[in-house]
């Protein structure tokens, strides 16, 4: 009994000393990860595996081009992840020939999910292609930390954000490519 009243005398004091709201800016700063520095805005600079272990930077990966570039951001150990995996594999060919974009799975395991990753990409033979996020950079420069999987998004040929979808319910693939459509 006297611990709840000790933590009920200190309540008003937890609440008094709240920090003051951070002040947006309109860049971002450059996020420093040990000795290099990921660059916050698209193409970024992260170094990623492919599905045969071989890696590959962002920065030459992604292109600011004439066409929209989807980021699916997931996990080998998420169900909705997988879902949505399959839900765009099915109907990505049939996309590809109405309209052009580029689109990259990026996983974001932990590395010791690694093997995990490699089986789910051999496995699944998606039309596109896989990446995994082995340092776990992507959280560090993309909206909300990646709280929260999986996660989509749309950049338009400047690199903005023109779409973002989190979580995944049956027939959100569809909303995809009505975006993908617009372009």
């Amino acid at each position: 009994m006297k611990i709840v009243y000790v933590f009920l005398l200190t309540l008003p004091t937890l609440f008094a000393q709240q920090p003051a709201p951070v002040q947006q800016t309109s860049a971002a700063p450059a996020v420093s990860l040990s000795t290099r520095t990921v660059k916050p805005d698209f193409p970024f600079d992260i170094d990623l595996k492919d599905g045969n272990g071989q890696t590959v930077n962002s920065s030459k990966l992604l292109q600011k081009n004439s066409k929209p570039t989807v980021l699916m951001f997931w996990l080998t150990t998420c169900g909705p992840c997988k879902m949505e995996l399959t839900a765009i594999a099915q109907k990505f060919n049939d996309w590809k020939k109405e309209t052009d974009f580029d689109f990259y799975a990026i996983s974001t395991d932990f590395p010791a999910r690694t093997e995990q990753f490699y089986t789910r990409v051999k496995e699944s033979k998606w039309p596109f292609p896989a990446y995994h996020d082995f340092n776990r950079e992507f959280r560090f420069v993309m909206p909300g930390e990646l709280n929260g999987l999986p996660q989509l998004f749309v950049f338009d040929k400047t690199g903005k954000i023109m779409y973002h979808t989190r979580k995944y319910t049956t027939g959100d693939e569809d909303k995809l490519f009505e975006v993908l459509k617009r372009g």
